[in-house]
């Protein structure tokens, strides 16, 4: 599942963070801010109407994201550390 997708105030991990063939950038600019395999991820917001752009939580920090960005991000579940 892709964090365009993720429920409001719901943990997720980044799963990975896909090319998008629209813009060629956008993979490594969402990486230089953060979304990097296994960090925690949450929506805490979707703008009305339509739920662009989103409140994202990445670790520590809060970005607005367009829908288009988080739908290159791919999410799994937090499973808590043991």
């Amino acid at each position: 599942m892709n964090l365009e997708l993720a429920p409001l105030s719901t943990k997720w991990r980044v799963k990975s963070v896909n090319p998008d063939p629209s813009d060629e950038d956008r993979a490594r600019h969402l990486e230089e801010i953060g979304f990097l395999r296994g960090e925690p991820v949450a929506v805490l917001a979707r703008a009305f109407p339509g739920g662009d752009p989103m409140v994202v939580r990445i670790g520590l920090s809060t970005f607005a994201l367009r829908r288009a960005e988080a739908r290159c991000i791919e999410i799994e579940a937090d499973t808590p550390s043991v």
